[in-house]
């Protein structure tokens, strides 16, 4: 099991993040250390596991471990992933849990010889129908899927064609597959990249002087030298191999791209739809200023995410900007268990006020989404300790009311604060002067890409894609499906967890 990090208690999680995947296709290069930075640049998409699977042209090799990229890798193991092509993945786990057989790339041997790694971001929706197709009914433990995940479900569909090439076999594969996916994978020549037909999770593809790249965000392009090309098509399969770049369509493109993507997920260095992600969020800053304004005497962000949110408030508002919290870069998840005592100070650990900056001022406090509402209550409260005299919370996204199945770990629809409390009830519980959200409307404004082309179901409850009957999702699905247990450290097997989502899906 995965040790807990200062911020595991449920109390105290943001939503946790997608996946972020990185492939490579670069004779000459050094493709291990390229993967390596890459996946260094997309470390704030996942950071429980990190791998990464290399090929010489012969063998496929993966190397993979629980912990951060920097924790997972070293010079003598990069040293030693020596080839022409590789693919890589940070995870955080949206389906299955945080253990080692369910980190990224997941492998397996081709029924037509050599083998197969892959890496995913996103979140399948029909697993269980997959998970079917996956067991032999004569002999199911030939093609049972050796880990918990709807990634190792796609590899194993993927190596079960003896007589097809693995080209020919995901074009026969992928649409079947419903849900948001993003997908790197390799065999020991070629490397491989595809969007779902809703392009949900962000996709890219960029050239190297000798190569090729593919990577969740245009930040890791920028990292290891790749000029941006363009974004992979929803319902687009590339290959990379001696002979070039090829692409074929498997399905038609009906783009929802996630717009939580805009709000926190993505780093704001990173350009989606062709217009940086920072841009975006100082826009949504200042329609926020214009739609909520308070007098005030500063603006403060919570860093990092609220960043710039908070320079579009201050700039449209007149008020000054500043810095009233300063933020532990040190601190994301740590082997070491903290203290019972240190634990009780919760958001602390990360985040302290300055007090000099914010005693006898009233304050805004910019920050990019409420989920339960704890981390506010907690910032609220040192503000006012810290000698705050009013303190008025600004949300730079719409009130969080739904979860989301195609790849972020929001909280169930019962802990959403938002789900079950108006405005200023959430305003009351958090001790706030005053509390207000940017309405929807004006943050799919300030993306620039028309709202049919957005996903926005954890604002307005509108799934884009089919989901299943509710008993049929879930984080722990397939541990229910394939009866998993895992052991933890001490020896224990837990009972796994009751197949089924959390809440019945209501349609607004």
């Amino acid at each position: 099991m995965v040790p807990a990090g200062p911020y595991d208690d449920a109390s105290e999680q943001p939503p946790k993040d997608a996946c972020g995947v990185f492939g490579v296709w670069a004779p000459g290069e050094d493709v291990a250390k390229l993967t390596y930075f890459g996946l260094y640049a997309l470390q704030h998409r996942g950071q429980e596991a990190a791998g990464m699977a290399v090929s010489d042209g012969t063998t496929v090799v993966v190397y993979k471990e629980l912990g951060l990229v920097a924790q997972v890798f070293d010079e003598a193991t990069l040293s030693a992933l020596g080839g022409h092509l590789a693919v890589g993945h940070c995870r955080y786990s949206t389906t299955g849990s945080g253990t080692w057989e369910n980190a990224q790339p997941s492998y397996r041997p081709s029924m037509h010889g050599g083998g197969i790694a892959l890496g995913h971001n996103g979140n399948l929706t029909n697993t269980a129908e997959l998970a079917a197709k996956a067991t032999d009914p004569v002999d199911p433990s030939r093609r049972m899927p050796k880990a918990t995940n709807d990634s190792d479900l796609i590899t194993s569909l993927l190596s079960a064609h003896p007589d097809m090439s693995l080209e020919a076999v995901a074009m026969e594969v992928l649409p079947l597959l419903r849900g948001a996916f993003s997908l790197v994978f390799m065999d020991e020549h070629t490397l491989y990249a595809a969007r779902d037909p809703h392009g949900v999770r962000p996709l890219v593809l960029g050239r190297l002087e000798r190569g090729w790249v593919v990577a969740s965000e245009t930040a890791a392009l920028d990292i290891v030298g790749a000029s941006f090309i363009r974004e992979v098509e929803p319902g687009e399969l590339i290959a990379v191999d001696e002979h070039g770049l090829r692409t074929q369509r498997f399905a038609p493109a009906t783009p929802k791209g996630c717009l939580f993507e805009y709000v926190y997920l993505a780093r704001p260095d990173t350009s989606i739809a062709g217009r940086s992600v920072h841009e975006t969020r100082v826009e949504v800053g200042r329609r926020l200023a214009a739609e909520a304004p308070v007098e005030a005497d500063l603006v403060i962000p919570v860093p990092e995410s609220g960043t710039p949110a908070a320079i579009g408030y201050a700039q449209a508002s007149g008020i000054p900007y500043g810095t009233g919290l300063v933020k532990n870069s040190y601190v994301g998840r740590t082997f070491i268990q903290p203290s019972n005592t240190i634990r009780q100070l919760g958001i602390r650990l990360k985040l302290n006020p300055l007090r000099s900056a914010i005693a006898g001022k009233r304050i805004v406090v910019v920050d990019d989404s409420i989920v339960r509402g704890n981390t506010q209550r907690a910032l609220v409260r040192m503000l006012r300790e810290a000698g705050a005299v009013e303190v008025h919370v600004r949300i730079s996204s719409p009130p969080v009311q739904w979860p989301c199945f195609y790849g972020i770990d929001f909280a169930s629809r019962a802990e959403l604060i938002a789900s079950g409390l108006a405005v200023d009830e959430i305003r009351a519980s958090i001790g706030a002067d005053s509390l207000a959200y940017i309405a929807l409307d004006s943050l799919v404004e300030a993306t620039t890409v028309p709202a049919e082309r957005l996903c926005s179901a954890c604002f307005d409850g509108r799934y884009p894609i089919e989901l299943p009957a509710p008993e049929l999702l879930g984080k722990h699905m397939l541990e229910g499906i394939f009866g998993a247990v895992q052991t933890d450290a001490d020896g224990a097997v837990p009972t796994a967890p009751a197949v089924g989502a959390a809440d019945a899906l209501q349609r607004p």
